[in-house]
């Protein structure tokens, strides 16, 4: 039976307070006109950086899913995993993969490892391990500078020249993924911006989308960048395209978000501007380097 719309299964935890994971790519998602079949992979009180969260480990419920969803023969359009409660579960993950995705279907793997050049606390040097083998399976990876060093197995630098950048993208390409976008690059901090940059490996080619930088953290952009990186690519936008909407987006929910007295740990407000993903496409920022 065709399915009218567009179908993605995402891979994500769920938590109760903050906007982040499932909380922001649900509707996300759903605004760009897309079905979310939703795999959670932890239920967790609030996201890790509240203290005294609860976190409740899904890692043998997950295959139950996936044999439910291979007897209901459910197709999809696209595979996104982000957060992942426990090692074990990229090995599901993959498993996921190989099962539903065919030739030339989109799968976006979201390698949530960590920020600032740290690991997350919930999370130990075996997810390092075990994510390296699970984008082999990806056609499109989005780590933060920090998973970037992590996954390369190097030591974590807030800043690299751009040619050294673009290296370990295509070191990343090598391993499995067409497209590698590394996001949080910062630019230049007299001028304040920080740029996401990308590779297309079949083209090789190399992209980049720059910003003004805002001096406030907001837990959950880079799943919310994600998840619009993975809507634009769904409806058939071209990859500079796709990263112009997701760093637009973000820059959109921080200035609605900015001015508040607030408690930062809550996320974008995302309400606000969610209504701007119906909006015709603007070409705004994205450069060829």
């Amino acid at each position: 039976m065709h399915n009218p719309v567009k179908k993605v299964a995402a891979i994500h935890d769920l938590s109760g307070c903050g906007r982040v994971s499932l909380t922001v790519a649900i509707p996300i998602l759903s605004a760009m006109g897309i079905q979310v079949c939703p795999l959670p992979t932890a239920v967790l009180s609030s996201h890790t950086q509240y203290p005294g969260f609860t976190f409740l480990d899904l890692t043998d419920q997950m295959p139950l899913f996936v044999d439910h969803w291979k007897q209901l023969d459910l197709k999809f359009d696209a595979i996104y995993s982000g957060f992942l409660g426990s090692s074990r579960q990229t090995a599901i993950v993959a498993s996921l993969i190989d099962e539903f995705a065919g030739d030339g279907q989109l799968v976006v793997v979201d390698p949530v490892l960590g920020d600032n050049g740290k690991l997350y606390t919930s999370l130990d040097g075996e997810m390092i391990a075990q994510m390296r083998v699970l984008i082999r399976k990806a056609v499109v990876i989005t780590p933060n500078l920090t998973e970037l060093f992590m996954l390369i197995d190097k030591p974590y630098r807030e800043q690299a020249p751009l040619d050294e950048l673009k290296e370990y993208l295509v070191m990343l390409a090598d391993h499995g993924p067409e497209i590698v976008i590394v996001t949080s690059v910062p630019e230049d901090r007299t001028a304040k911006t920080t740029s996401v940059v990308a590779y297309e490996k079949r083209s090789k080619r190399f992209w980049k989308v720059s910003c003004l930088y805002f001096p406030a953290h907001y837990p959950g952009t880079g799943d919310t960048f994600t998840s619009v990186i993975t809507g634009s690519l769904m409806q058939g936008d071209s990859l500079p395209i796709a990263l112009d909407r997701a760093v637009q987006f973000i820059l959109m929910g921080i200035r609605a978000t900015f001015g508040y007295e607030y408690d930062n740990r809550d996320g974008i407000l995302l309400e606000r501007i969610l209504p701007t993903l119906q909006a015709p496409v603007q070409i705004s920022s994205y450069e060829l380097l």
